[in-house]
């Protein structure tokens, strides 16, 4: 679909879903952030925005010499990894329960640790040089649980699944961040931002920002940066677990180069002649063939894409299906009965404990890919029957 336009109070507002669909807390934020001074060209609104605190999921904003901590979100560097491996359904037993159980016993979810390292050189390089930068954050945060929680997967909307595509092929799919890490030092560097002089008149004091060339930035991006790191890290660490195990089942198993993407994260970038930095928050970059991850719900289908490069969006598409309800109304609107029949055929849990991950909680994942066609193309539809949630 084309964007539709809304005019702004600094710059404009673009969404790529049809405005009465957008949540009134939803549509203030984004008027907030179009009144930022720094804010450059417009913003950028993908179709699976829902509110979010401090910056509104699901959004792509553009700033000249400054960046807004909560625009990126608590965690930082949250995403997803997907791989394709060489097996079929053919391949797999009727009943998947063990193969789900492997994989808990592998990666700790929810607040579950390794009880030693789970990381080595066949999940990324330069280990020593990483963990070094751990001695400069500007949080505290405890050496021995990051280390710990390298490789785990957390709680909330984080995931493993074993998915199927159309034409029967397996792939592992995982969705999870900096864990605590990145959210420590996300609460430290927004708390500070609200402190600064020039932020004293926002419209909304989450959304201060960090200027160029100022010891205050110079630190968020240290941290920043460090903490986007040990999010791929993390994911990479859990994928090589997770198909370790299906390994171990299947030796003949073959995998083809993994797919990682981030959605909450900064990026320095050129657009529209100018050098900016970009924060997107519940956001993938689609520049042109650049892989993304578009995942649904723990009961609907998930998309593989590449790029369209739209200089509209800021070469950008949306992180995933997007929530339609919070987690508290869906608790109260849902049971754990209609849990398992919007999971019907998913090897998952469906007790009261994710019931707030319900499929009817979330927006329906084929319309937000519609309205995204000018920014990505579909290269795989997946659909799962297995999801791991902490």
């Amino acid at each position: 679909m084309n964007a539709t336009v809304i005019r702004g109070s600094n710059v404009d507002i673009r969404l790529w879903t049809r405005p009465e669909e957008v949540e009134q807390q939803a549509m203030r934020q984004l008027h907030n952030i179009s009144a930022l001074p720094w804010a450059f060209k417009h913003i950028a609104v993908m179709p699976d925005v829902h509110y979010g605190k401090g910056a509104t999921v699901g959004s792509v904003i553009a700033m000249r010499d400054a960046v807004s901590p909560a625009a990126v979100g608590v965690d930082i560097g949250c995403g997803m990894a997907a791989v394709r491996t060489s097996l079929t359904a053919s391949d797999l037993p009727d009943d998947l329960s063990r193969l789900r159980s492997e994989i808990e016993k592998a990666v700790p979810v929810g607040f579950g640790m390794h009880r030693s390292t789970a990381f080595d050189v066949r999940d990324a390089a330069d280990w020593d040089a990483f963990w070094k930068g751990f001695d400069s954050l500007a949080a505290s945060v405890q050496l021995d649980r990051a280390v710990h929680q390298m490789g785990t997967l957390g709680g909330g909307n984080h995931f493993i699944e074993v998915c199927l595509d159309t034409g029967g092929q397996v792939w592992v799919m995982l969705h999870s961040g900096s864990r605590g890490v990145g959210n420590i030092l996300a609460q430290h560097h927004i708390s500070v931002a609200r402190t600064l002089a020039h932020n004293a008149e926002l419209p909304d004091p989450d959304l201060a920002v960090f200027l160029a060339k100022t010891p205050e930035m110079a630190a968020y991006r240290h941290d920043l940066y460090w903490a986007q790191d040990y999010a791929r890290r993390n994911r990479a660490v859990m994928l090589r677990l997770v198909c370790s195990v299906i390994r171990a089942q299947f030796p003949q198993v073959r995998y083809e180069e993994p797919i990682s993407c981030h959605h909450n994260y900064v990026a320095e970038e050129t657009h529209f002649g100018t050098d900016v930095m970009v924060t997107r928050k519940g956001a993938i970059r689609a520049g042109a063939g650049d892989l993304g991850i578009i995942p649904g719900s723990m009961g609907t289908g998930s998309y593989i894409v590449r790029g369209l490069g739209n200089p509209d969006s800021f070469q950008s598409a949306s992180h995933g299906a997007g929530r339609r309800m919070s987690r508290n109304k869906a608790r109260k609107q849902f049971t754990e009965a209609d849990l398992a029949a919007q999971t019907a055929g998913v090897e998952c849990r469906k007790d009261s404990g994710v019931v707030d991950e319900i499929p009817a909680a979330y927006k329906d994942i084929d319309q937000v890919m519609a309205n995204q066609s000018d920014l990505v193309e579909i290269v795989a539809k997946l659909k799962q029957i297995i999801c791991v949630k902490g």
